[in-house]
């Protein structure tokens, strides 16, 4: 048999997999991290993941991967990763810091682990407008609020319940840069997120009471506008 030579465009392709899959190891690192209780390494390390997670999509839609290697599916690679990522790491450190107490940091882990995987299951999770629709299982970040905010058990725990429930509720949730209104609003303040989690994590989680109410609001603002845009489908389209 005649070994198939691989092209250029195939090898560009694959290697657009081996970022995706890099996520896979700063998975470990976090893990490693969350179970040492080193909590900035572990966010740094999930932030890593995130930056990765957020580039390999525009990377591989410009080199054609799907078309080039139909056999090798990224998006599934993706949903595995960010699953860990996203997810059950982000559910670990909630359930191994415990500052909601025993009984609430487990029932609150359980809820984001079993939530989201129902989530990963659906295969209409995207709108024609590549939003989300209902809360994208986006726990790391959430979860990173938390942890820098510390809202009180309590209210950490509703915060908890809330997202899972609106995992199945029909609402609009925001893709920063797939989604085409308002966009550059969008995105500058996803930047200013990143930036002020940038600073807490600078600060090893103990962040000062501005870069507080900066993670507040511009999360508070990412939760919502979504379902704003939905309210109005108008808002943020150019006029003829």
């Amino acid at each position: 048999m005649k070994r198939k030579k691989v092209t250029w465009p195939q090898a560009k392709a694959f290697s657009v997999h081996l970022l995706t899959a890099s996520g896979s190891f700063l998975a470990f690192l976090s893990l490693v991290a969350a179970s040492e209780g080193r909590w900035t390494a572990m966010f740094w390390w999930l932030g890593l993941a995130l930056f990765v997670d957020g580039i390999d999509g525009p990377i591989a839609r410009k080199l054609e991967v799907k078309e080039v290697l139909p056999t090798w599916s990224g998006e599934l690679l993706d949903n595995i990763i960010d699953y860990v990522t996203y997810v059950l790491i982000p559910a670990f450190a909630l359930y191994q810091r415990g500052f909601m107490g025993d009984n609430l940091s487990f029932i609150s882990a359980a809820l984001i682990v079993v939530s989201s995987a129902i989530y990963y299951a659906d295969t209409g999770m995207k709108t024609k407008e590549n939003f989300f629709k209902g809360f994208p299982v986006v726990w790391n970040m959430l979860v990173f609020t938390l942890f820098v905010i510390e809202p009180g058990e309590w209210v950490s725990f509703a915060v908890v319940v809330i997202a899972a429930v609106m995992t199945f509720v029909p609402m609009n949730f925001l893709h920063p840069v797939r989604v085409a209104r308002l966009r550059d609003l969008n995105l500058a303040v996803f930047l200013g997120w990143c930036a002020f989690g940038a600073i807490a994590l600078a600060q090893t989680m103990h962040a000062s009471e501005w870069v507080k109410i900066g993670i507040a609001v511009t999360g508070a603002y990412l939760f919502f506008i979504g379902g704003v845009m939905q309210f109005f489908p108008n808002l943020g389209t150019k006029k003829a």
